[in-house]
Formats: C-alpha cells, structure tokens, sequence
C-alpha cells in the first residue's frame, strides 16, 4: 500500500508538456555568494525600484562590500548576531547582505515592535550592533539596559529615497549608516564560513500563538530553499532571469518576505519595494505603471485589491498568495477581476518554502485549462506526512492530519540548541491540519490551535470562514472558539463580520446565522455574529486570531460568565 514516504506527488511535477526535477543539488557555498554572483552577471540591471529611485546591482554590491567592512571596524565578528530593526527599504537589502559577508547573523526584527517584545529579542539574541530608523531612536534606549547592545547604527526614511540630502545628520552616540558607508572600502573580506553548520539568519517567530522563539537558519539552508522555489519551478522558461521585475508588498522583516527577497536577488530581477504593506493604492499603482512580472501578497491584501472600487488595468503575470491560507472566496473574486489564477504556497519561519501550487502557473502558462486550489505540491527533496495529532500515526490518503516535513531548508533548531524544536530524524510537527487528494496536492484545513471542539465535535474554523465569504454582504471573516460556560471543556462559535459598505446597517446577524445553517451542520453554525469595521492584523497583515480570542476571554471573565 502506498505511503507519504512514496512521494505520490512526484507524479504531478510538471509543467504542461514540461517535467520538472524531481531532485535538484544544493552547492556548499555561502548565501551572500548570490549577491555576488549576479552583480557579476547582471551587473548593469536594476535590483530596486524605492519610491521612484533605481539602483544597479553592481552598485548594490558595492555598497554592500563597503558596509560589511564598516562593520568589522566597529568590531563585529563571525557569530555575533545584528539586529535589523528597519521596515521594507534598500538599507535593509544592504543590511542582510553585509552583515551575511562579515560571518555575522542577521536578526530581522518588526520595527512596529513594541518595548517589550523588542527587548526580548535583544536580550534572547544576544545583539551588540542593531541598525534602525532614526525616528526609532528612543525606543531603542529604552531597551538597551542590561542587554549588550553596543552599536546603534541609525539611517532614515528618506535615505536612498528621492528625498536623500546629501548632508549626513550624525546623531552623538550612534553610528550614521551612510557615513559608514562612505568611510569604507568595498575591499574583499576573508571570513571562513561553513555554509551547513553556521548560521546566517536567526527569525523569531511571529508570536501570534505564544512567546517568539529564534528560529536558526543556516547559509546551506537558506540556499537550498531559494532553490527549491521559482529557480526550480520556472526551470523551463530560463529567460526570465536577469529581465523580469517583482512587487514585494510583503514586508522584508517577514520571513516570507525576507525569503522572496533573496530569491529575487538570486534571479537577478528588480524588485519594487513598498514600504508600507497596508498601502493599496501604492501596490496598485506601481502594478498599473510597470506591471511587474511577479507579485507577492497576503490575504488579506488581495482581498483589498478584489474590492469593485479597485481599479487594476495592468495585473502581475504571477500573483502569490502565501503566509495564511487563501479562501477560496476571496481568490475566486479576484480571479474573475483579473482575469488569471492565483497561486498558493506554504511554509513557516522555521522552514519557508515546503509547498508551491504549480497548477495556477501552469494555466498562466497556458498549459492548463484549469487550476487547483490549495498550497499545491511539496517542493523537491522535501519530506511530507500527515499524522494524527492524537495517536502519532500516519493518516490515509484524503483524510485530515498535522502537517509533517523534513527537507535541506528546514531549521536547524530553536535558538540556542541544534535540533531543539525537531522530532526525531528531523521531522518538523508544522502546528496546521491538512490533507492530500490524489494528484499529491496539499490543503490546509486548518491550525490545530484555532480547530473548535463542540462537545467533542471537531470544527475547522477555516471552513466557516468559508461560508461565511460566499455570503453577499460580507467582505471579511473570521471565526474562533470561545468557552462554552454551560459545557466545561466545550466551546461556542463566534464570528467576527466586516460587511461591505452598500450592506452596513442592512444586515441583522440572525441572517448570517440563518444562512451558515442552511450550508453545513448544525454544530458548526456560529452561535454569536458580531459586526465589526476592522479586524486586528498582525504586522503582516494576516488576521490576529490570538488577539480576539484574549479579549473575548477577558469579557467573559468580566462578566463573570466564566
């Protein structure tokens, strides 16, 4: 009988007429090495497009090498960890790269982190040198107590802009980015690196489900993921390296974001930058002017570019959904806007890219009439199983399981200790339900921690939010458990709306109620509906279910109901 060790998918790696590898080689070198490479062969391209202004990726590397001695001057070593605390912007590209060249780690962190959480990464990372805004100045004294951050190392928001003065603004006691840079060489730097064991990045996980955790990422790790992507997929069409243009609208500090970076790096295209992911009528127009080849995006921003009042005259050739599952809904709305499917990948900070939906570029292709929903096929060289969470064993093909995966880009460990955060034999428990039709292709059903138990009944909050999209009036939707005080270790379903504007105020909750009954059972029909203008958002812009599901908590307790 066929097992996941069997790696049914395989079956389904093409392209239309074209087979995909089903392995490929990952080389032993170290990541900032794809910098180099390209600005070699590209040499006269552009690598950004940041508020109107262009650099070449030779320039790039230049400014690259520069900073990277600037660093070793200020005493930076192989194995010290850096702090990024910058959001999506050029400083940052120079940044990752220069602080990979020095042997250092690069720790991107959320510059809308609040002091507490920055603190905890200070402290847990064990930083000595953080580069950030200047605006951010202030926060970064209030943390710096007690922890060993000894470099401040400040540039702004107009730097590399337009806007960019040519006078240098030293502020006393930090270091000015730019100024660095100038007083540097761009001369070779000779650090040994062993791309499979050192680290190069250390992301702390998002925390929307408990406290961050460092997750370690090494040079050979990385390498072997951006290898696993595009370059792998797109094998067919080589042309498209060195030519094509991306728009990076997920922000930088984000894994996947920070991971399509890189990868755009190492294709060698320009990448346009937005620097505020919530910035539609940015995203669109740079779509509508240049439309980029490529486009990268959350949900929740398609969701936003789905709505009648956006205009899009110029869409991306290849539109990526990915960081939370897409609804269905939602990519039917745009589809039918834009005339062209959207893909689906998946992965998590501790391994970003394991699964990429082919058939939706296959049909862009036209070498597919059709395309599957979901996150598609695991990448090459990736391990997949889905296991019950209660017995440990592996599920049948089409029932629901965790989500397993072992591969060359999965973590090293949680920081500090290799290995820690691993099953045995490597194995990465990803948190998420999910199951596999028989072409091999993967859905997600759900987060183990957000499934709803109805007296022992399970409920997949994804599948309610589903209904809840098809309904006409609504535009967004989120469902979560919340206690159920009548039945100790049960819970009751609650909604949260947000309705289109021409629907406001015209929409009792009894209706949505009346509408999920009539499209699944009993049990999972929401019990409460509430209305609401905005839902929170993590800093990615993914709905922040931890963050209703505290506060309805905390009003239950209030009220004494629990």
């Amino acid at each position: 009988m066929e097992s996941y060790a069997d790696k049914p998918w395989l079956k389904s790696y093409k392209l239309g007429p074209f087979k995909l590898k089903t392995t490929i080689e990952y080389p032993k070198k170290p990541l900032f090495t794809i910098l180099d490479e390209t600005a070699e062969e590209f040499s006269g391209k552009d690598a950004y497009y940041y508020f109107g202004k262009r650099m070449k990726y030779r320039e790039l590397k230049r400014q690259v090498d520069k900073l990277a001695n600037a660093l070793i001057a200020l005493g930076t070593k192989k194995g010290d960890t850096i702090i990024v605390f910058l959001p999506t912007c050029p400083q940052f590209i120079i940044s990752d790269f220069a602080i990979l060249k020095t042997g250092a780690i690069l720790v991107p962190c959320s510059p809308i982190l609040k002091a507490p959480e920055l603190r905890h990464q200070v402290l847990e990372s064990g930083a000595e040198t953080i580069i950030c805004f200047d605006k951010h100045l202030d926060l970064v004294n209030s943390v710096k107590s007690g922890t060993r951050l000894n470099n401040i190392i400040v540039t702004s928001h107009e730097d590399y802009s337009p806007a960019e003065s040519e006078e240098i603004r030293e502020i006393p006691g930090t270091y000015h980015l730019r100024k660095l840079i100038a007083d540097h060489e761009a001369k070779a730097i000779d650090v040994k690196i062993d791309p499979t064991d050192d680290l190069a990045i250390l992301a702390f996980t998002g925390g929307s489900t408990g406290v961050p955790k460092g997750v370690m990422i090494t040079h050979y790790q990385r390498l072997a993921n951006i290898l696993q992507g595009l370059p792998w997929m797109m094998a067919p069409f080589p042309t498209y390296r060195g030519s094509a243009s991306s728009l990076l609208s997920v922000p930088i500090f984000h894994a996947f974001g920070h991971y399509i970076m890189q990868s755009c790096i190492y294709w060698g295209i320009k990448i346009f930058l937005v620097p505020d992911p919530r910035d539609t009528n940015m995203i669109v127009q740079l779509m509508n002017e240049y439309r980029p080849f490529l486009l990268f995006m959350v949900p929740t921003q398609l969701l936003k570019l789905a709505q009648p009042e956006i205009e899009i005259k110029r869409m991306p050739v290849m539109v990526m959904s990915a960081a939370a599952p897409l609804p269905a809904e939602v990519a039917q709305r745009l589809e039918e806007k834009i005339k062209m499917p959207i893909s689906e990948g998946y992965g998590l900070t501790e391994n970003v890219a394991s699964h990429i939906n082919i058939s939706a570029f296959a049909k862009v292709t036209r070498f597919a009439t059709s395309a599957k929903p979901g996150i598609g096929l695991p990448v090459p060289d990736t391990d997949i199983k889905l296991v019950d969470p209660d017995t440990g064993k592996e599920v049948p093909f089409g029932d629901v399981g965790e989500i397993w995966l072992r591969g060359p880009q999965t973590m090293k460990g949680y920081w500090p200790d290799a290995g820690s955060g691993l099953e045995e034999d490597g194995w990465l428990r990803t948190g998420d339900l999910g199951k596999m039709d028989e072409d091999g292709y993967f859905y997600v059903v759900d987060r183990i921690k957000d499934m709803i138990n109805i007296s022992g009944m399970k409920v997949y909050s994804i599948e309610i939010d589903e209904c809840l999209f098809k309904h006409p009036a609504v535009v967004g939707a989120v469902t979560i458990g919340i206690p159920d005080p009548e039945r100790p270790g049960s819970e009751r379903i609650k909604a949260f709306i947000r309705l289109r504007d021409d629907f406001k105020g015209k929409v009792e909750a009894q209706e949505i109620i009346d509408y999920c009954r009539e499209k699944m059972a009993a049990y999972a029909v929401p019990k409460f509906i509430e209305f609401r203008d905005d839902l929170p958002l993590t800093v990615t812009e993914k709905i922040f279910k931890r963050a209703l599901r505290e506060e309805e908590i905390k009003r239950m307790k209030e009220k004494g109901e629990i």
